[in-house]
Formats: C-alpha cells, structure tokens, sequence
C-alpha cells in the first residue's frame, strides 16, 4: 500500500517538474513584471504626493506673502514652484495670486510675466483661459490693444466663451471699432443665461453703443460706422 502511495506521489511530482519545466520560465516572468508594475506604481503615487505636498506648502508661502503684501516673497516662492513643480496646479494658482498682488502695486510688467508663464505652461485649462483673460486686461490698461486682442482670440474652454467675447467687445469699442465689438458683445449676450448677472452688464454696454439685445440681429447684419 505504502509502495502504491510513493509511486503516486512521484507521479504527481514528475507531473509538477514537467509543468514547471515548461512553463516555470514564463510564469516567473509574468510574476517579476507584475511585482515591478506594482512598486514602479506605487513609486510614482509615492512621487506624486510628494510632489503635491511640497507644491502646497510652497503655495502656502505665496498665500501668507500675498497677505501682508511681501512681493519678494511671493515672486521668490513663485520661482520656486515653476522650477521645480511646474506641473502642478498649484504652481499656476501662485502665478494668478502674483499677477493680482503686482497689479494691485502698480508693477503691471510683473503681472504681465506671471500671467504669461501660467498661460502658456499650466497644465489646467481653465487655469490658462483665466491668466489669458487677467493679462488681456493688464495689455489693456497698458492701450496694447493688438496684443490684448490676441490673448482672447483663439479656441478656449467653452465656459470662457462668452466672457472672452465680452473682453474682444471691450478691447474693439477702446479701438473705436463699434461693429466689431457690437458682434462680440452680441455673442456674449446670446451665451450667458438670463440668470447670469453678467449678462446684464453686456447689456448695459450694448446699449452704450446704441443697440437693444433685441436689435442685436439688425445691428450685426446692417452695421454703421465706427465711432466717431
């Protein structure tokens, strides 16, 4: 009986050295190349929330600068996120937060700057449409109307439509181009909704040019001169 035992269980070992000489190999790789993707991922969560850790505590630093209005220390923080966390949102946060603060102090180049950087290299695109839309009205004050012009033109997230169309208005009625910005603020009219207050203020300049939001298709399709 014992010797039946002993004849089965070398059957079933030879059975497990066949099995493992053939596909012994193949399953230790699949085996390693699992265990490396799980430590290569959780490497990179690891890296990751590092990363966001030491973004935000810089963007603490730019937040506390920001209140006591210490430009040095926010323009020194900023640098330091762009340098080394460039990607983060964070880091685009910090250069909106400057750009205020600058224009609030008068240092209009500053802003400028800060809202180029975010809006050409943040990795969010509402973040981007907003630095375009804050340094479309820096260029403005400045009377750099092309340039300004040029931060709004273009494709956009669709929730910015209608306020760069109002900001294209702006910036075409300060040229004295009436058409054009009666076109533009008939755009924005046409996409706020009744129950967004800003659609009022389209409304109100509209009117300042001589149109009524109902002679909005009359003005574009028949414009007169430009302002004289």
């Amino acid at each position: 009986m014992a010797n039946h035992l002993d004849l089965e269980e070398q059957e079933q070992l030879d059975q497990l050295k066949h099995f493992w000489n053939t596909w012994g190999t193949l399953i230790s790789s699949v085996l390693i190349l699992v265990a490396g993707s799980l430590v290569a991922w959780n490497g990179y969560q690891y890296w990751q929330n590092r990363q966001a850790s030491q973004a935000a505590a810089l963007f603490d630093a730019v937040d506390v600068a920001a209140r006591t209005g210490d430009q040095a220390r926010m323009a020194q923080a900023f640098a330091d996120l762009k340098a080394k966390y460039s990607g983060t949102t964070q880091a685009s946060q910090a250069g909106l937060a400057l750009a205020k603060t600058m224009v609030d102090a008068g240092n209009a180049d500053g802003a400028k700057e800060a809202l180029a950087w975010v809006a050409a290299q943040s990795g969010d695109d509402g973040l981007k449409a907003l630095a375009r839309l804050r340094l479309a009205s820096v260029l403005m004050d400045q009377k750099n109307y092309d340039e300004a012009l040029k931060q709004v033109s273009g494709s956009t997230p669709l929730e910015f439509e209608a306020v760069f169309a109002d900001r294209k208005g702006d910036i075409y009625a300060l040229q004295g181009k009436r058409t054009e910005a009666i076109a533009e603020y008939a755009k924005a009219y046409k996409a706020f909704e009744e129950s967004v207050e800003y659609r009022r203020l389209v409304e109100i300049k509209l009117g300042a040019l001589g149109v009524s939001p109902q002679g909005i298709a009359v003005a574009v399709a028949a414009p007169v001169e430009g302002v004289k």
